[in-house]
């Protein structure tokens, strides 16, 4: 079998201790796993240690492929090594390996020695395409590693927080809560059914949440509520998307302004389906509300908030835009249509305000962090697009036409 090689390298902002001990941390797997493959953590034990095991399941329509990685080598802060003990690949060696760098830095570089099925026929078929999938994953892997060490350096003054979230399985919630725990967080879970220890049970229709559980926190972020995207609106699922929003939000905050012990703020999750549809109108957290189901649902929403303000909780209402990830949420859905070659929505002069699921990630993060922030803050990218717009772009993006628009009647 003749083995492959494969490195990368890059500099990181903090020294070779914190950057290994940022890989340490329990959500930084799941910080590099690309969002493009459709690939989660099924399994770990042991963390980096020798003999440390993780299985990651890969998701391909009905079948499910495993990975199963062990860790061979943990030599802190300067390497750690994990092999494939079965998997897709015929053999895959993965060194970590951390240098300091003058001026208190230090460099990573992923080395990789491999091997695709099926011997030379194998890498002669697929040799190419391995190494440029090697290329994107390890881009990515170093950009979020950056920028994550980045971030958490920018904050390293205010200490470490003790946060609970609900929506914790959620697109955002499990994102946020990979990204506080590399940092050093303390991440609990308010659920409706406990699965891990540290778990806080709640039960929206019941009106019951575990309130002792809540005592002493930092910090609480609420993301909980049904999908809007997750059915027609028919009376039912309206009703579902209020009543989620609204109750839990009213049995939340009514808990925390109680509390004898209360945290010092609360981020709660609203949209910018505040403002309604209101065109090519430039809107600010100042504007007024609009006036359809969304408008209303958000206005009410928010409010709920109110109580927890007056018991001297700083709490900061995050209006966020359609929020873009291909691991689930909107842009999932517009992925396989775009690809048969599916155009705008309608006349695709409909305006999107949108954001990127690390940059809403990171605009929690900095709500946590930021004392001075308070009240309705928009959480959107700078410039929002038209769907017609949108729709080229994705296209560009994913190299496919787009020229098969959805009729305004079938939508």
């Amino acid at each position: 079998m003749k083995l492959q090689t494969y490195s990368r390298r890059c500099e990181l902002p903090v020294d070779a201790d914190a950057a290994f001990a940022w890989h340490e941390q329990p959500g930084a797997i799941d910080r590099l796993l690309p969002p493009w493959e459709n690939m989660q953590v099924e399994r770990r034990t042991g963390g980096l240690h020798t003999g440390a095991e993780v299985v990651l399941v890969n998701r391909l329509g009905p079948l499910r492929l495993r990975w199963l990685a062990e860790h061979v080598a943990y030599q802190p802060p300067r390497l750690f090594e994990d092999v494939q003990r079965r998997g897709p690949f015929a053999h895959w060696d993965h060194q970590h390996r951390f240098s300091s760098e003058a001026g208190g830095g230090a460099s990573l570089e992923d080395h990789v020695e491999y091997a695709v099925p099926g011997g030379w026929l194998g890498q002669a078929v697929a040799g190419g395409f391995v190494r440029r999938q090697l290329d994107r994953m390890f881009a990515y892997r170093h950009e979020t590693t950056v920028a994550d060490l980045s971030l958490h350096q920018r904050y390293r003054e205010k200490g470490l927080m003790r946060v609970a979230i609900t929506g914790c399985s959620g697109l955002v919630g499990s994102e946020l809560k990979s990204l506080l725990t590399t940092g050093g967080h303390e991440v609990r879970a308010i659920t409706r059914r406990r699965q891990n220890e540290g778990d806080i049970e709640w039960d929206i229709a019941a009106g019951r949440i575990d309130a002792e559980q809540l005592e002493g926190l930092d910090a609480v972020v609420h993301l909980a509520g049904e999908n809007i995207a997750a059915g027609r609106w028919n009376a039912k699922q309206k009703a579902k998307i209020r009543d989620s929003r609204i109750e839990g939000t009213r049995l939340l905050c009514q808990t925390l302004a109680g509390l004898r012990h209360k945290p010092k703020v609360l981020v709660a999750a609203s949209a910018t389906g505040f403002y309604g549809d209101r065109g090519d109108e430039v809107l600010t957290e100042d504007s007024p509300p609009g006036d359809n189901f969304l408008a209303d649902v958000c206005r009410e929403w928010e409010a709920q908030t109110d109580v927890a303000k007056q018991a001297g909780i700083r709490v900061v209402n995050l209006r966020f835009g359609m929020i873009l990830s291909p691991k689930d949420g909107a842009l999932k859905k517009m992925l396989l249509p775009a690809k048969l070659g599916g155009g705008r929505l309608g006349s695709g002069r409909q305006y999107w305000s949108w954001i990127g699921l690390d940059d809403a990630a990171g605009a929690i993060h900095h709500a946590l962090m930021t004392d001075s922030l308070s009240g309705p803050v928009n959480a959107v990218a700078p410039n929002p697009m038209t769907n017609s717009e949108f729709t080229k772009v994705l296209g560009r993006v994913i190299s496919r036409p787009t020229i098969l628009p959805a009729p305004a009647f079938g939508l």
